[in-house]
């Protein structure tokens, strides 16, 4: 078991699961910024699913 640690290489890193977890970070930012739950066009605006033009056009219809 010795010999596999040593050969571990620690900075090996899952680009997948580093890319979910800065999503999940900009989601709970802008979960702790709303006054109110967040809209469905508001989370695909947060995750980039959308265009920004059309999140701001939904929350405008929204206020």
């Amino acid at each position: 078991m010795d010999a596999v640690r040593q050969n571990l290489d620690l900075r090996v890193h899952d680009r997948v699961a580093l890319d979910e977890s800065e999503l999940y970070a900009e989601m709970l930012s802008a979960v702790a910024a709303a006054e109110r739950p967040l809209t469905v066009a508001e989370i695909d605006m947060v995750l980039g699913v959308r265009s920004a033009e059309a999140g701001r056009r939904a929350l405008m219809t929204q206020d």
